[in-house]
């Protein structure tokens, strides 16, 4: 089957590698019919999250068709539509009973203290191999599979694999809640229904904060406040837009790719840390093979941390879903200290937060599919790479058919 294989930083390639196949009785086969292009997959080729194993499949997104089924997989048969949740859980330990899925203490095969075990990532989430492929072997396939209903198509289903579920958790993260003002850092894919997702959960008010136009003007489309840190200090913007007090609550969508402002009033400050920026690259991403303008590294990986805390106001609540590696170790934590403030951060816990938006969607009320941009063939997958992974105007997401 072809599949999108990585085989260094900077190096990925669609390869033809052996199909799948049933190894453990929790397992199920699904035949991909579509997956996704995530900034997730972009650390692993930057460099930005370390530890990934020569000829891991990457892709951590997919909805297709099961194909085969493992003896102890009850739930799942050969032919029914699925969502693949990016992150594996049996279903029967502690943590997945309490709903805390991504912390489940069995899928890891590094054991129960390594945590997140998720599709296509370093070696110390598994490593399972990724999604972007033809097909792909699902472990504990009946926790980590959900139906899709027959009147939600795959384009819809799609969003709900990762990108949708990791935003609504995002909120939760924050503690968003009626009346709420809520600012969004970044607002790309996964910050645009992070938006979405604070105003359902009751948010009066979004503020989005992005360098690139053609994001703010989607999250304006969603009558969010939109600032460009390239035009405007993003603190000093809404310190003054909530008379100095600050937001009830941040969700950080950007993570450890964090890109300096190269304009406005907030350049000059940055450039005043370029110095500690440039050792935080160092530590975050010390292997990288820059090609031109591809595969670089986010050039200020505590930005958005920064920002995050000098935005909110006194006792309030910052939500991280932005990927952070474990060999981050800078945090304002001292100024968060001081302010009383309340940090959540952490993987998405999919089975449990995706059926409610599975049902959100097959009812009608949201359709994710107004946030896909692109669509390419599982062939032409390394180009949209190179092309997502420059930060281009209008990409914002890219869905792969494989059928």
């Amino acid at each position: 089957m072809k599949a999108l294989v990585w085989h260094g930083e900077g190096d990925i390639r669609l390869d033809t590698v052996d199909d799948p196949t049933i190894l453990d009785p929790n397992d199920a086969i699904v035949r991909i019919t579509r997956s996704a292009i995530c900034g997730t997959d972009l650390h692993f080729i930057r460099g930005t999250m370390a530890g990934m194993k020569e000829g891991t499949i990457l892709g951590h997104e997919a909805v297709g068709e099961v194909t085969a089924v493992g003896k102890a997989v009850r739930r799942f048969a050969p032919g029914d539509r699925v969502i693949v949740s990016s992150t594996m859980s049996c279903g029967v330990c502690w943590h997945c009973r309490a709903g805390h899925t991504a912390q489940c203490d069995t899928a890891n095969p590094n054991g129960p203290q390594a945590g997140t075990c998720f599709f296509g990532g370093p070696e110390t989430t598994g490593p399972v191999n990724g999604l972007q492929a033809e097909y792909a072997r699902i472990p504990w396939a009946s926790n980590t599979l959900t139906a899709i209903p027959e009147n939600v198509s795959d384009e819809q289903a799609i969003l709900l694999s990762d990108i949708f579920p990791t935003s609504w958790f995002g909120a939760q993260l924050a503690g968003v809640r009626r009346g709420d003002t809520v600012a969004v850092y970044g607002a790309g894919i996964v910050g645009q229904l992070a938006i979405a997702s604070a105003f359902r959960q009751g948010a009066s008010r979004v503020f989005a904060i992005d360098g690139i136009e053609t994001r703010l003007v989607q999250a304006l489309d969603q009558n969010a406040d939109v600032i460009n840190f390239n035009s405007e200090d993003p603190v000093e913007a809404v310190k003054e837009a909530t008379l100095g007090i600050g937001v009830d609550a941040v969700i950080d969508a950007v993570g450890v790719d964090a890109q300096r402002p190269w304009a406005g009033p907030a350049a000059a400050k940055s450039e005043e840390q370029a110095e500690q920026f440039a050792q935080e690259v160092d530590e975050v991403a010390p292997t990288t093979n820059i090609q031109g303008d591809n595969w670089v590294p986010g050039n200020a990986p505590s930005q958005v941390s920064q920002w995050s805390v000098e935005t909110v106001r006194k006792y309030g609540r910052i939500g991280i879903i932005g990927v952070y590696g474990p060999t981050m170790t800078s945090y304002p934590i001292g100024q968060a200290m001081n302010k009383n403030l309340t940090l959540r951060m952490g993987n998405c816990d999919h089975r449990s937060v995706t059926p409610p938006l599975v049902d959100l969607v097959a009812s009608g009320v949201f359709d994710p599919t107004r946030f896909i941009t692109q669509h390419e063939p599982i062939t032409d997958v390394v180009d949209a790479y190179l092309n997502f992974d420059r930060r281009e105007e209008g990409w914002l997401k890219t869905v792969l058919t494989t059928a």
